[in-house]
């Protein structure tokens, strides 16, 4: 199966409901929203404008990585940029590689002329630079798209269940400090949608990123798609439903990271689910499969269904008496009392 035709099958599955997780959801619906009956505020007043990595959005809401390398890819990729102009939010790529390696798929990724002002990061597999790929694929990755930084996203399960994935992780870590020392533009990690945790975390905090996307698990599962690829139906579902959730990712993360700007995404589907995240410590979010469909459809279609999601996250900010998207974090839940002294003795 040539890279072009697994990406196609990649849309083709994530297109199925068992892509998503099963057993697994992403923790959001454990998480109270505070609620005030005299918010003392005008819903129309509600403000969402944030900047992140140096760029001003008009909500905290990033298109999240998708697909790239065909012609479907390159439709989707247009309609989606089309709609982050218009809402002036934030786009993520699909991983480049396929670029890189057959650069007659190049033009699938080409959405500047189409969002010429957006937040745009391009996308590289954090396990080919462990096969050869040095800084300058970096370089021609961003270059080549125009993008104003790059998301290194790393997916150990995805590779193990996809037939020849890139299974050897060993020794990333360093090879991700030394790309992150050489690059003098944002470099972000992120996972795919099985999470990155504390561990995880407590690994990479001595590495400088501009950002972490925690994508945890609730959503999509990474490990499923393969399996739909490979065998038309999920064989593995233990395998299958690893991974942290989002909220737990996103807490785990913001623990050991407290000032690193962090992106929560995997499973976010509404304006509530947004919303919480941010009370979390998240900067931004990021949506991607729920746009799948819309993207097929035009860029009118997608968005409607983002305008949706702005209208909802203000809609609980405007209940929890928030004027401001900035001013969430003061409604996180404060730390859990120490235990009385007589359990310390």
């Amino acid at each position: 199966m040539t890279m072009q035709e697994r990406k196609f099958k990649h849309l083709e599955a994530c297109l199925r409901e068992d892509s998503q997780y099963q057993s697994v959801t992403t923790g959001l619906e454990k998480v109270a929203w505070p609620y005030r009956a005299l918010p003392e505020l005008n819903l129309n007043d509600i403000d969402l404008r944030c900047t992140f990595l140096g760029k001003p959005l008009s909500a905290p809401i990033l298109i999240g990585a998708m697909t790239g390398g065909t012609e479907h890819a390159a439709r989707i990729n247009r309609n989606l940029a089309l709609a982050a102009q218009e809402l002036g939010i934030g786009m993520m790529l699909g991983s480049q590689r396929v670029m890189l390696e057959h650069p007659e798929a190049s033009y699938s990724f080409q959405v500047r002329e189409h969002a010429p002002d957006i937040l745009l990061i391009g996308n590289l597999g954090v396990a080919q630079f462990l096969k050869g790929y040095t800084t300058s694929h970096i370089i021609k990755a961003i270059g080549a798209v125009r993008a104003d930084g790059l998301a290194l996203h790393t997916n150990p399960l995805q590779e193990a269940m996809q037939v020849g994935g890139d299974t050897n992780f060993q020794g990333v870590t360093q090879v991700m400090q030394e790309l992150v020392k050489k690059s003098w533009f944002p470099i972000v990690l992120k996972e795919v949608g099985h999470g990155i945790g504390k561990a995880t975390a407590e690994q990479i905090q001595h590495i400088p990123f501009a950002a972490v996307d925690v994508a945890g698990a609730g959503g999509t599962s990474w490990a499923r798609v393969e399996d739909l690829v490979a065998n038309g139906k999920v064989t593995q579902p233990d395998l299958c439903e690893i991974g942290i959730p989002t909220a737990q990712a996103l807490q785990e993360t913001r623990s050991v990271l407290p000032h690193m700007p962090l992106i929560a995404s995997g499973g976010i589907r509404s304006g509530l689910d947004v919303a919480k995240c941010l009370m979390m410590g998240a900067q931004v979010c990021a949506i991607a499969r729920p746009l799948v469909e819309p993207a097929l459809q035009g860029p009118d279609a997608v968005l409607m269904y983002l305008l949706k999601i702005i209208q909802q996250l203000k809609t609980a900010l405007f209940v929890a008496g928030i004027a401001h998207v900035g001013d969430l974090t003061q409604l996180a839940p404060a730390e859990p009392p120490p235990p009385p002294s007589y359990l310390l003795e």
